[in-house]
């Protein structure tokens, strides 16, 4: 897990997109690149985020596939929404099945960057929300709070409104710099309902953020730099993902608490690229890993995630499962990310957001 690991249009590590590029040009010379007539039955090209995500996805999701079906995976990494959308305009592709965050699926279905689900994928054969915009939401992983209790010896924060109230709850903050899940705690630190979230009153976010920006010491673009400032010491308190907040529980020589109360769930989402030379066994390696539930248990354990099927909590360890984001306890009290709603605000609510930050 890395996510948003769904995420928006910000480059923060594996749980988002990288920055767009001159990725046509790249692509043309790439030992990857070819013509969408290239001729590879038996073959299929993943973009994947590489290292241990990659090495955990081949085994329990990859594997298996290729063992029942006899399609060969070839992976490209790491993931890029600039090289999915230079793939449909060159005509050159490097992958045809890759993973996207909520909100940059909804980006990318937009602008017709992917293949249709209609009948291809039946969604009466997968569990509840499976399907979104044109993606199999497989994963989740949230934002969530967390905090030094030596710090606060009488209780600490239980709440994102607590998180901002930096009277009650004193102390250095850190917040990542992702503006789709920054503006969804600041909603709902101010009051918003979860039901009443998307799409964002943007001047009501700015301005629940004015409040704590002096506070914030560290706005972190990786989960290990989140993980690392709280578990030395160096902030009290923090909005981070799930895997990193038990990581600085484990690391920590103070007691770490972590809240699971409206935690922001973003998704992981499987897409076959628009055109793509290999979409039929793209929609063939995205059914299999919709019925493969075991397999998207043992990825989840391996990656940190949580899985959206809930089939797969079947094949996970009880004491295991109650530390994933999609727990069912955990997830009837967290709040999802919804990038469909989100479309409309996307390029003017990171644009203003990242100017916020600068100022």
């Amino acid at each position: 897990m890395d996510e948003f690991k769904i995420a928006s249009a910000l480059p923060v590590s594996r749980r988002a997109v990288l920055g767009a590029g001159l990725f046509g040009a790249a692509m043309l010379a790439s030992p990857f690149g070819r013509r969408a007539a290239a001729a590879e039955d038996n073959v299929l090209y993943v973009n994947t985020w590489g290292g241990d995500w990659e090495a955990a996805v081949k085994k329990f999701l990859f594997d298996p596939f290729t063992k029942d079906t006899g399609i060969e995976i070839r992976t490209v990494s790491p993931i890029s929404f600039a090289k999915l959308s230079a793939q449909k305009t060159t005509g050159v592709y490097e992958f045809d099945v890759t993973t996207l965050g909520v909100a940059d699926v909804a980006r990318a279905n937009a602008a017709g960057l992917l293949e249709s689900f209609k009948g291809r994928v039946d969604p009466a054969k997968l569990w509840k929300g499976a399907v979104y915009e044109n993606g199999l939401a497989t994963h989740g992983f949230a934002t969530q709070l967390a905090y030094n209790a030596s710090k606060f010896p009488s209780g600490g924060p239980k709440n994102w409104a607590d998180f901002f109230d930096t009277a009650k709850f004193p102390g250095n903050r850190s917040l990542q710099r992702h503006a789709a899940r920054v503006l969804a705690i600041a909603l709902l630190a101010d009051g918003v309902p979860a039901d009443k979230l998307f799409p964002y009153d943007l001047d009501r976010a700015f301005a629940s953020l004015d409040k704590i920006k002096p506070d914030v010491r560290v706005w972190w673009t990786a989960g290990p730099q989140a993980r690392q400032i709280l578990a030395d010491g160096e902030v009290d308190l923090a909005a981070l993902w799930d895997s990193d907040a038990l990581g600085a529980k484990k690391a920590s020589k103070d007691p770490i608490e972590v809240v699971w109360d409206q935690a922001v769930i973003d998704q992981g989402c499987w897409i076959v690229a628009k055109d793509s030379p290999h979409a039929e066994n793209g929609f063939k390696l995205i059914n299999h890993i919709g019925q493969n539930a075991e397999g998207l248990a043992q990825f989840c354990i391996a990656d940190s995630n949580g899985p959206m099927n809930p089939k797969s909590f079947d094949f996970i360890p009880a004491d295991i499962a109650k530390t994933m984001p999609t727990y069912p306890e955990h997830l009837a009290r967290a709040v999802m990310l919804d990038g469909a709603k989100l479309l409309p605000q996307l390029d003017d609510l990171t644009t203003r957001f990242e100017s916020w930050v600068g100022i």
